[in-house]
């Protein structure tokens, strides 16, 4: 019988449930000025983690996901099925101040009727915020999921973003590790285990790992008179 991929993928017993949620969340919320009270959707929830993080930063949520175990490990909040990249999203334009999409991209073939979809949820000046993984450091591993389509570097993150109508674009290398984003000038150890360890030998260390497999994010505005 064939299974849920993220009952699969994201099953608690490989992969366990940690901060690091809360750790990104909080991060991001302060680097771009997240307030309580803003409606904050979630594209691609997943386990829902994040979504859970962002609201208990007091973010109003909503999440949609294609997979039922994501719907039904969720159903306490603001959920909704669909199926990212080909659905409608179920939401009125100009619901959102923020969209996030956490490693999605990279399961599309074609990105770009999603990007229409988030402008048009997005409210004029809202934020689009997307992480996806880095091709260059990861290109090991990349295929590990089969349902990966498409690979990123930070130039083609940002052109798409560009294309898609997203203004005050930026696209940069993001480290995983909450030490880094508290102490960049460690980011020079993360540099040099780059050039030493190779993401397919699979360290076992959370630090050599996090260190080696980076993330690219993307964030743009919706155009204010969009």
């Amino acid at each position: 019988m064939k299974k849920d991929y993220v009952s699969v993928i994201y099953d608690t017993t490989t992969r366990p449930v940690t901060q690091y949620p809360d750790q990104l969340a909080s991060h991001l919320a302060g680097r771009f000025g997240m307030k309580p009270g803003q409606s904050f959707l979630d594209v691609g929830f997943g386990r829902g983690d994040f979504l859970r993080a962002f609201a208990r930063l007091g973010l109003k949520v909503s999440g949609v996901d294609q997979s039922p175990s994501a719907l039904q490990s969720c159903a306490d909040l603001d959920v909704h099925p669909c199926c990212a990249g080909s659905d409608r999203l179920p939401f009125p334009d100009g619901s959102f101040d923020v969209v996030f999409h956490k490693s999605l991209l990279e399961h599309l073939d074609d990105p770009e009727p999603l990007m229409d979809e988030t402008l048009r949820v997005l409210r004029p000046g809202g934020r689009l915020i997307a992480l996806v993984p880095d091709w260059i450091s990861q290109m090991g591993i990349y295929f590990d999921d089969h349902t990966h389509r498409r690979p990123y570097t930070q130039v083609g993150l940002h052109d798409l973003l560009v294309i898609c109508g997203f203004q005050d674009v930026q696209a940069e290398l993001f480290h995983q590790l909450p030490v880094l984003w508290r102490h960049p000038s460690l980011k020079v150890v993360s540099r040099l285990l780059r050039c030493l360890v190779r993401p397919e030998y699979r360290p076992k260390s959370s630090f050599v790992r996090w260190s080696v497999e980076l993330m690219i994010l993307g964030t743009g505005l919706k155009p204010a008179a969009a």
